[in-house]
Order: structure tokens, then C-alpha cells, then sequence
């Protein structure tokens, strides 16, 4: 794969981040059904009963409801082939249900790890790592 190439699965990953941090759900999806494919494999462990881009779109919308001024800064990004990594530092309010939760207003700061598989220009295949144990320790539900 080119220079090229990996620079343009780059940007596509700063789009997507970007329509995240706008915090505007209609932004979001469209940005993921331009982003992703239709069909896109999650990696990911969700408790969503969906699959594809409707299962990113159901994501979104339960962080943004529970975090509203949530933030993802993106820390590192590592374009090699037909894969893009981010490294990332999310942080916000929590105001809403989140995971049985009921809101606590605490702000709260977590890491997580992405890849991307890029076909044709669009997300085919993610996997992630998320640290949840970090969120329920600043939520109070387990020991620090």
C-alpha cells in the first residue's frame, strides 16, 4: 500500500473523530455510513443488539447520552498497509444511564486502543480496546 493511501486512511480516521467531537448525532452517522462499511465487523465485545454501522450508530448514541461533552483526543495514529491504530484519551461528564448507571455527574477520563482494517477505501474490520475498569473505578462502582 502507498504513502498515499495510508495518509488517506489518516484523514478518514481524523473525519470520523472530528464528527465524534462535535457531539451532533445526525453528524455522527452520516460520518459513519460515509466512513464504514455497511456491514463492517466489530471486534469489540458491545452489549448492542445490532451489527454494522447501525451497531456504531446505537454506540455513539448511549456514550453521547451518557457522556454529552464527551471528547476523544486522539494521541497516536499508526498507518501501516490496510490497517490505522489510535491511541486515545476520552474524557467527559457523566450525565446520563451508562452501563446500569445512573448518572453521578463525575467527570471521568479513560484510555482505548483502536484498529482499523481499511477495503476500499472504508472501515471494514475494527477491534478495540477499552478501559472500562478505569470508568467504573471513577464511577464508584469498583475499588479504586
Amino acid at each position: 500500500m502507498s504513502s498515499i493511501q495510508e495518509a488517506d486512511n489518516k484523514a478518514m480516521l481524523r473525519r470520523l473523530n472530528e464528527a465524534i467531537n462535535s457531539g451532533d448525532t445526525e453528524v455522527i452517522s452520516a460520518t459513519i455510513d460515509e466512513v464504514f462499511h455497511p456491514d463492517v465487523l466489530i471486534r469489540t465485545p458491545l452489549k448492542v443488539n445490532a451489527s454494522g454501522t447501525e451497531l456504531m450508530k446505537q454506540l455513539w448514541a448511549v456514550l453521547l447520552r451518557a457522556f454529552p461533552d464527551l471528547h476523544v483526543e486522539v494521541e497516536d495514529v499508526i498507518a501501516e498497509g490496510d490497517k490505522v491504530v489510535s491511541r486515545n484519551t476520552v474524557n467527559g461528564t457523566h450525565q446520563g444511564e451508562y452501563m446500569g448507571v445512573a448518572p453521578t455527574g463525575k467527570s471521568i477520563t479513560w484510555n482505548e486502543i483502536f484498529i482499523g482494517r481499511i477495503v476500499d477505501g472504508r472501515v471494514a474490520e475494527t477491534w478495540g480496546v477499552v478501559d472500562v475498569a478505569s470508568q467504573m473505578r471513577q464511577l464508584g462502582l469498583v475499588p479504586a
